[in-house]
């Protein structure tokens, strides 16, 4: 039976129509005889409740304080009226009230019926029963005993009144309301899927607009600004102006401390903006907590040249006379080469994804790995993004991404087997808005009836290269790997500009520094240029030579070093070893008693070397050798008078 519209409560004399309290209390003897919860003290607390309001719906007009001061008998009488739909609460009521026994009560009412129906709607978009029926208490119930309606009749308006009560509920008391906003908005998803509402949620995190992310500038600085990334919106990517707004703010905010009622009219290159670019050197990242990277000191500087720029050209009052920033402000660039996997973590990372119990976010890394994807592409890539052509295999389609081009990207049988998979595993349901054009759109990677995240996939990614052994790897590397893969295959430049999507030979020349084919032939006929010059060495076995009649290394024609633990042998082409007997005359070097066999071994050899060196008239190794017989022979003399240490 249902009452009064949400929320609305009657005068006292306005009763008609109202059940009467002696059928209220059987009703609920009834129901505690199905449930089997009935007690003496319930009973008496359902009797005093119907002496003290004996139209129930009257008690939804007291205060907040006496509404959470029910004991805890009276509360499974309360939990009755309002599963069998006797009692229509105030949102404030249900934000601050728990239903700790709400599933026993269910059964067998027009509400429970309807609960069912969502738990049974939330597990067809992947949800588990667990997830399934946490929602269906904390969220959808809520909604259902306060507007009186039947599932099928919930707006989104119903919604946005639980989550206004939520958030007064934080307000007043501290509770948060995070979770629960949360979950609400699960909820209002798999109402979507569910065909009930006629649009997903909103997500919760909102961009703020530029107006609060400027709070910190004064004006008249604060508005120019605002007007001037309002402007930039009409032209640009909505992620291109958030990151003009961090850009500029940080640059507004310096310069009006110089001076608080500064405009780009009275910049000053001394004054304001050489202090600025000294104290970009020294910003701190807010995110790392590190000083700002070089890259991203650039694109300060650019972001505040292009302001002062565009609001010249567009003849604003407020710019500034004369150009304040030249091409020498701005730091030189780093190259560092694609940071690519190699050949045994990419198979490492490959295994622990394919072992990965979360199925769709490992899946999707494959699938970028195999297809060398951006990850806005990969996860804006739609149920039809496959398409076979006769005679030419199957390509997929990749949609608009960094560049604002699409592409076809050639794909073969094991990467047509990955995508059958994933679309086995991604949540079914209504197509969603493209987030850029609104058109619905039927997304590969879903889950739970929403977006895949991109979030989700670098925790994917960060977890499975832990398995792996790996350390931190971020999704774009997956792109380089993929690319470099090409590049070692012999793929030609052309191909690989079309192939990921690049829209200038310079993107894609990058890989092809990595292993240029032609460097590595250059280097091989030079080395072996100089090996030929060289001629080949000697590689005596000292045993073997000496057992056989042959020649000793000492007296090989190459230019030799005595070891301790055996020797080396240079071509006189190549001059003598700059750190030949390093060790021995090191100040630090120490020996013992025990090793003056050694020594002496190595100064017999030394003395041999020195010998041939003469005949050949090597007159530096000559001197060299006699310089190292000198130092070991000191060596061997401080060894014969130190006693050997414990």
């Amino acid at each position: 039976m249902l009452h009064a519209p949400g929320n609305a409560t009657r005068p006292a004399d306005q009763h008609d129509g109202a059940e009467p309290a002696r059928e209220v209390l059987a009703a609920y003897h009834a129901h505690q005889d199905r449930t089997g919860r009935g007690n003496s003290a319930f009973t008496s607390a359902a009797k005093c409740f119907l002496r003290r309001w004996p139209y129930v719906q009257d008690w939804a007009a007291e205060p907040l304080g006496v509404q959470l001061s029910a004991s805890t008998a009276t509360r499974p009488f309360l939990t009755f009226l309002l599963v069998t739909g006797r009692l229509r609460p105030s949102w404030e009521y249900l934000v601050h009230r728990k239903f700790s026994s709400l599933w026993r009560d269910l059964p067998g009412t027009v509400i429970g019926e309807d609960v069912q129906d969502f738990i049974t709607a939330a597990r067809a978009v992947g949800y588990s029963e667990r997830v399934a029926s946490a929602m269906a208490s904390q969220v959808m119930a809520r909604v259902l005993f306060a507007t009186g309606k039947r599932l099928c009749q919930v707006t989104h308006d119903d919604f946005d009144a639980l989550a206004a009560a939520g958030q007064a509920r934080q307000e007043a008391t501290g509770r948060t309301w995070k979770h629960y906003r949360a979950c609400a908005t699960a909820t209002r998803t798999v109402l979507f899927h569910h065909g009930v509402l006629p649009a997903p949620p909103e997500p919760w995190e909102q961009r703020w607009p530029f107006a609060r992310r400027l709070g910190g500038v004064p004006e008249p600085m604060h508005s120019i600004l605002v007007r001037y990334l309002d402007r930039k919106s009409v032209t640009c990517k909505m992620t291109t102006v958030s990151s003009l707004a961090t850009r500029l703010a940080h640059f507004a905010t310096f310069v009006t401390t110089l001076e608080a009622d500064l405009t780009p009219a009275g910049l000053d290159r001394v004054r304001h903006i050489e202090p600025w670019l000294v104290a970009l050197t020294r910003a701190e990242n807010t995110r790392s907590g590190g000083l700002l990277s070089v890259p991203e000191q650039a694109r300060r500087i650019l972001a505040v040249a292009n302001f002062c720029s565009d609001i010249t050209e567009w003849d604003w009052p407020e710019a500034p006379p004369r150009k304040l920033l030249y091409a020498s402000d701005n730091p030189r660039l780093p190259q560092p080469l694609p940071r690519f996997l190699p050949p045994a973590a990419d198979q490492a990372l490959t295994q622990a994804l394919t072992d990965s119990p979360h199925r769709l976010a490992a899946d999707a890394l494959l699938l970028q790995r195999a297809c060398g994807l951006r990850i806005g592409e990969l996860l804006d890539l739609e149920l039809d993004a496959v398409i076979d052509v006769p005679g030419a295999g199957s390509w997929l389609k990749v949609p608009l991404g960094k560049l604002d081009t699409e592409r076809m990207v050639p794909i073969d049988t094991e990467t047509l087997t990955l995508i059958d998979r994933i679309s086995t595993t991604r949540s079914p349901g209504r197509p969603i808005p493209h987030p850029r054009t609104g058109r619905p759109a039927d997304f590969l990677f879903t889950t739970h009836g929403h977006r895949l995240s991109q979030n989700r996939l670098r925790a994917e990614l960060d977890r499975a290269a832990g398995a792996a052994g790996l350390g931190h790897i971020t999704p774009h590397q997956l792109r380089h790997t993929y690319a470099t893969a090409l590049v070692n295959a012999g793929v030609s430049l052309q191909a690989l500009m079309v192939i990921l999507g690049h829209v200038s030979a310079e993107m894609s020349l990058r890989y092809a520094r990595l292993f240029d084919s032609t460097v590595r032939a250059e280097y091989e006929r030079a080395l072996n240029l100089a090996k030929s010059r060289l001629g080949p060495l000697p590689t005596p076995d000292r045993g073997t030579d000496e057992q056989n009649g042959g020649d000793d290394w000492r007296t090989t024609p190459t230019i030799k070093t005595a070891l301790a633990g055996g020797y080396c042998l240079r071509a006189p082409a190549q001059g003598p070893c700059a750190y030949a007997n390093l060790c021995e005359h090191c100040p630090a070097y120490r020996t013992t008693i025990e090793h003056i066999p050694v020594l002496t071994a190595q100064r017999d050899d030394a003395a041999v070397l020195a010998q041939d060196a003469t005949d050949r008239g090597w007159d530096a190794e000559t001197e060299r050798h006699l310089r190292l017989i000198s130092r070991l022979n000191t060596h061997i003399e401080q060894a014969a008078t130190r006693r050997t240490p414990a």
